[in-house]
Parts: structure tokens; sequence; C-alpha cells
């Protein structure tokens, strides 16, 4: 109880501030960066939707792990912790990709008119966002591993859902993709 008490006078007085300056300076970054690729699966579900690709895709989501794990040592993180965060990342993914079908399958009208091509249009655009939530990690590294972590890491995710005007799904999508950041005991 107390914490979510704290939670509302922080996100009440934040709010106020500019985004940069009103979550702790790497969280916002790593935060909007996790939120643009938790939205980056409607294209992903445009994609697949109604072709025989499947939402879970094995191969795609090991060569993402792989790559990030693979990084990690270079970037001064820890690659176990990275697949942590990064299959946090994809499990997000999936949440809208399956949520949006859902929809589509109830509504078919409200299913997106173009099928944008996975390899060229969606592809480089979450490999760009892998990166920058590489580099956010490891520029985050000490912050996460506070106790603090968690209420910080919960306030600025509040904070980026509002400033990107999230639904719902995307905003469940985002609390899961961070999930794993923060690293304390």
């Amino acid at each position: 109880m107390r914490l979510r008490v704290l939670c509302a006078l922080l996100v009440a007085g934040l709010l106020a501030v500019p985004a940069p300056a009103s979550a702790s300076p790497g969280f916002w970054k790593l935060t909007d960066l996790a939120a643009q690729r938790v939205q980056i699966a409607d294209k992903v579900a445009a994609a697949k939707f109604g072709t025989p690709s499947p939402i879970d895709d094995p191969v795609r989501e090991q060569q993402i792990l792989d790559s990030v794990a693979a990084k990690a040592p270079g970037l001064g993180l820890d690659a176990s912790a990275v697949v942590r965060f990064f299959r946090d990342q994809i499990e997000a993914n999936k949440v809208v990709q399956r949520g949006l079908y859902a929809k589509w399958t109830e509504d078919p009208g409200t299913r997106p008119p173009e099928r944008p091509d996975l390899g060229t249009e969606v592809r480089p655009v979450i490999d760009r966002l892998n990166t920058g939530l590489l580099a956010e990690l490891a520029a985050t590294g000490d912050a996460r591993a506070r106790r603090s972590c968690d209420v910080r890491l919960a306030v600025t995710v509040r904070l980026v859902d509002a400033r990107r005007s999230l639904d719902r799904l995307h905003s469940v999508a985002l609390g899961e993709s961070v999930r794993s950041a923060c690293t304390h005991p």
C-alpha cells in the first residue's frame, strides 16, 4: 500500500516536469525505447495476420537472443541478464500481437489495410531498437542495481505510457517488457 501511495505521489509530482528530467535519466530513454518496441508489434502483427507465419517464431527469437548475448560482454553486461531482458521484450511483443489478432478476428474492419514487409520495413526497426536498448542497459547498469530501481522504473513506465498515450494492450505490454530490467538482489 505504501509503495502505491509513494508511486502515486511521485507520478503526480513528476508529471509537471519536462519528460527527460522527470524520470531517472537512463530509465526514460530505456523505457521509451521499450515502448517503441512494443508499438512496432502492431506492424509485426499486421505483417503476419492472415498468413501462415505464426506469432511465435522460435528461430528469429533465438537469433535475437544470441545476438544480444554476444554483444553483452563488450558492453560490460551480464549475458544471461540481457537475455532475460530481451526475452521479456519478445514476450511483450507477442502479447500485443495476440491482442491485435483477437481484435482483428472479432472485428475485421479494424485490421490495417496494408501488410508491411517484415524483412525490409519491420526487422530493421526492431534491430535499431534492440541496439538502443542494449546501449541503455549498459548506461543504466548502476541505477538498475539500486534498491530504488523498481519504484523509479515503475514511475518512468507510467510517464512514458502517458506521454505515448498507450492503450491498455500496449500499456500492459510495456510493463511486461521491462519486468526484468532491475538487477538488484
